[in-house]
């Protein structure tokens, strides 16, 4: 692969004059993340000045939040930074639809040939995603994890929602600092260290509820199966590094299309496939999903549902489409059959498996699998266009960037209608733990707004019209369509359907769609349940009232149901943004 120019690139150092400028969003969470350490220890404390008995007030020290009086403002700090972040991000979006937007490159010190992160149009959606996930998160733990002090409460039961808001927002900024360093990283090590910050956080965020057996079993299977994908994931970088000598995105792709014979960088492709695997819960690397997404607190399952599965996607971009994917006519990518296969296995096991689940919580996370599945299917498509004799004139690339754009559009709109059914559940999970989908029985009958709600989400899901799942689902499928139907004359590659010649992807889209007309069954059981059982016992009361929670949702359902009918300005920013990873 040719190293892109990037001569349009703004090229800055570190830490310059113009570099928080042009990373604010960046900027923001930092500062926001210093608030959220210094505000709670703001107290009466005071230090005595060597040899005197002056004492002289320091303001830190002694009782928490003493000084302020508000054990709530870690909260607000956290909603606030984040929704001043995703902010500036939209409005880079903006701007980069309109083209008005600089996109930056950022350098070694004294090295400019050293690259470290790049603001790009890809690279800004991916942060908005990001952010735009943690900002829900956030608002709804407001309601779920309450600020009353903990010398007020006594009983375990009441601690199960008491958690300290300050441990559990500063989790959530370091994971946005992480995941937005993903996003930019233009050097494999850079996009390591940024993957570990966020799933540090992640493993905690699953275990936060450890008075829950659930959330204490399923943040430790979590965090072993996690340090484990990550240890093979880093041995494989390492490979990697031994085999080209750096870990940069464009110097490895430089190297890639030069290979040989030579069998250590497959070796190492490999190993950091099942790193990847492992953040985007892909079979057979998604048997910890499951259990986390169980024992962790609702708003923390949607938050592993959809922005940790898009930055494992952004891994999953950077290694096979910007590095291993080869330019010209003589072949194709090396990961194509393998990725295929993994892709049609993932989205039927998890379809498969999500029919026999009767915990709504399992059944969502098992969804999830089925999601990575459709998603790898797409990336599968995008290494199609250049295989053997394909045509490439235009038409490929075109094919090409319009299943990447598909693709990208598919993990924004996953936010909304994801993030809003775990939402949902949380409101429910706060009357006692979920454990079968009794916890929804009767809810049309409590709260029939809520039930309309949630069932509008699951229809989302299955792919019902006229919501954002139907489109980006369609998207998808006409995407890898439209690469299969690419002049594959020749290439030994193509099969003949109805008398037509089309590559062999396109049996990936056939199985989306049989997979979706599966997921139908048990999306709609989900409806079933809410709107003909009767409510389960302790389940009969009004559904909690909480103003943060009903915000987020609202904002989810907004989402879900704008996206679907108005998407063109998103398909757009999601166009931009593939045009910039695949240049």
């Amino acid at each position: 692969m040719e190293v892109p120019e990037m001569s349009s690139l703004l090229r800055v150092e570190p830490f310059s004059a113009g570099f928080f400028g042009y990373f604010a969003a960046e900027t923001v969470l930092a500062l926001g993340l210093v608030l959220m350490i210094v505000v709670p220890n703001l107290g009466r404390g005071t230090f005595r000045v060597p040899g005197t008995q002056v004492r002289v007030p320091w303001f830190f020290g002694g009782e928490r939040y003493a000084l302020t009086g508000r054990p709530d403002l870690p909260g607000y700090i956290s909603v606030l930074t984040l929704l001043t972040a995703l902010v500036l991000l939209i409005n880079d979006l903006l701007n980069t639809w309109d083209h008005t937007t600089q996109e930056v490159l950022v350098h070694a010190v004294g090295d400019d040939s050293v690259r470290i992160l790049a603001a790009t149009p890809f690279s800004r959606l991916m942060e908005a995603l990001f952010i735009g996930a943690l900002f829900l998160v956030a608002l709804a733990s407001n309601d779920r994890y309450r600020s009353t002090p903990a010398r007020e409460v006594r009983s375990l039961s009441a601690l199960y929602n008491n958690r300290r808001q300050a441990d559990l927002h500063i989790l959530l900024l370091t994971c946005a600092l992480g995941m937005t360093t993903v996003a930019l990283a233009e050097n494999l090590f850079v996009l390591f260290v940024g993957l570990e910050l966020a799933g540090f956080s992640s493993y905690i965020l699953v275990a936060f509820n450890k008075e829950s057996k659930f959330g204490s079993e399923g943040g430790m299977k979590y965090f072993m199966v996690g340090s484990a994908s990550s240890g093979v994931g880093l041995y494989g970088l390492s490979l990697l590094y031994l085999w080209a000598g750096t870990l940069q995105v464009d110097a490895l792709a430089l190297a890639w299309s030069n290979i040989g014979q030579e069998i250590l960088p497959y070796v190492a492709l490999g190993l950091m496939l099942v790193g990847f695997g492992f953040k985007v819960s892909a079979a057979p690397f998604h048997f910890a999903a499951p259990d986390a997404y169980a024992g962790a607190s609702s708003p923390f399952a949607g938050l592993l549902a959809t922005a940790s599965k898009a930055m494992g996607m952004v891994g999953l971009f950077r290694i096979l489409l910007v590095i291993t994917l080869p330019e010209g006519t003589e072949g194709s990518a090396v990961w194509l059959v393998l990725l295929g296969v993994l892709a049609a296995i993932t989205m039927t096991w998890g379809n498969l498996a999500a029919l026999g689940s009767k915990n709504p919580k399992r059944m969502l996370a098992y969804s999830s699998v089925a999601h990575a599945g459709y998603m790898m299917a797409a990336l599968t498509a995008v290494g199609v266009w250049n295989l053997g004799e394909a045509s490439l004139d235009g038409a490929a690339e075109a094919a090409s960037e319009a299943v990447l754009t598909a693709l990208l559009f598919h993990l924004v709109v996953l936010v909304a209608f994801k993030m809003g059914a775990f939402l949902v559940i949380g409101l429910l999970e706060q009357e006692g733990e979920v454990k079968d989908d009794r916890t929804l029985s009767g809810l049309s009958k409590r709260s029939p707004l809520l039930a309309v709600v949630m069932f509008v989400f699951m229809l989302s899901l299955a792919g019902v019209p006229p919501l954002s799942g139907f489109l980006s689902k369609l998207l998808v499928i006409m995407g890898i369509v439209k690469v299969a139907a690419v002049d594959v004359a020749g290439s030994g590659a193509s099969v003949s359907v109805f008398g037509l010649d089309l590559h062999w992807v396109w049996s990936l889209a056939l199985l989306m769609v049989l997979n979706s007309a599966i997921s139908v069954y048990y999306y709609l059981r989900i409806g079933v349940v809410m709107f003909f059982d009767a409510p389960a016992v302790g389940r009969d009361r009004p559904v909690p009232r909480t103003v943060f929670t009903a915000i987020a949702i609202a904002i989810c359902l907004t989402g879900t149901v704008g996206f679907g009918v108005w998407g063109d300005p998103l398909i757009e920013v999601c166009r931009d943004a593939a045009e910039a990873l695949l240049r």
